[in-house]
């Protein structure tokens, strides 16, 4: 049995440098060097080339490097009864929470408009909000958003959550399904995106949703680029419903040259970097998984085939 790393940033022998150090005895490849792909039992991917996973015929797990899995969904060559494998980590999540937080203030503050006003020589002191003014609302509370609601709530911020089935040991209102999604958001100054991508989620910040909106309200997507309707973002920035977005995810990365985003002045971008799984910290359950792959035991951290995520 062997694991292949499938991955296109070019960091692949950090993570196979990482692994070998904990697990010295483990046959570990790169899909770009020469391998014995019929050993091959585990593949460690994240936005890997689609159709290479079809290249092993005894594979037994696909494993992501980090919590999202929608890229491995999209693979429609993926050997399709093969169990998918997540990273739940407290890095990831703690991680998450501290960007957004941090987005957060930004927002109240309005550091974002002093920036651009410094750049144009303006002096245009105004007004700010406060934690007391303003709701913050998570669509998707799973591992990360539990754990912003839960920083959030400790520093005194009204939190309201989102999500498709009844949440339990979250100690803040969680509206369900589509029949309460209108409530939460017509109450939600900051919204914050951290829905997994499957085919129901995808899309789903456009301009019916952001008109439900109150005026003013402000949005942070940190989940996957193909939540957002670029256009229909554009619109309600330019005519004022919103006040502005924090986008740290989009369609194509890097995001291209041309693209409108990239000098609108209501809109902060940063380099999909919210939260990057910790080698560390992951490399442990990676191993853990591989070795109860091995003598036939479940897997942690599966995902539901049914649900994508």
């Amino acid at each position: 049995m062997a694991i292949v790393i499938i991955r296109q940033d070019g960091s692949t022998d950090t993570w196979k440098k990482a692994l070998l150090a904990i697990a010295p005895d483990t046959e570990i490849y790169s899909y770009q060097e020469d391998h014995p792909k019929d050993r091959v039992s585990m593949a460690l991917v994240w936005k890997h080339p689609k159709g290479t996973l079809r290249d092993y015929p005894n594979l037994r797990c696909i494993a992501s490097f980090g919590a999202g899995v929608d890229f491995i969904f999209e693979d429609t060559d993926r050997p399709p009864k093969v169990p998918v494998t997540r990273v739940v980590d407290p890095k990831l999540a703690s991680d998450m929470s501290e960007f957004v937080t941090g987005q957060v203030f930004n927002c109240l503050k309005k550091f974002y408009q002093y920036k651009v006003e410094q750049l144009n020589l303006e002096w245009n002191p105004g007004n700010y909000s406060r934690i007391e003014d303003v709701t913050v609302g998570i669509m998707g509370v799973g591992e990360l958003g539990m754990t912003l609601a839960k920083d959030l709530k400790m520093l005194k911020f009204k939190v309201l959550g989102w999500a498709n089935s009844t949440k339990k040991h979250i100690d803040v209102p969680v509206y369900v399904g589509e029949g309460e999604r209108n409530k939460f958001l017509s109450q939600s100054n900051i919204l914050v995106c951290l829905l997994p991508l499957t085919a129901d989620t995808k899309g789903i910040l456009n301009r019916e949703l952001f008109g439900i909106l109150p005026v003013g309200a402000y949005v942070i997507n940190v989940a996957r680029g193909g939540h957002l309707v670029d256009e229909d973002l554009l619109k309600m920035l330019d005519n004022g419903h919103l006040s502005g977005a924090c986008l740290d995810v989009f369609h194509s990365e890097p995001l291209p040259k041309d693209h409108p985003f990239w000098r609108h002045p209501k809109i902060h971008m940063t380099p999909h970097i919210a939260s990057v799984s910790d080698i560390p910290s992951v490399t442990p359950q990676i191993l853990e998984n591989y070795r109860r792959l091995q003598s036939g035991l479940s897997l942690h951290n599966l995902v539901s085939q049914e649900k994508g995520y």
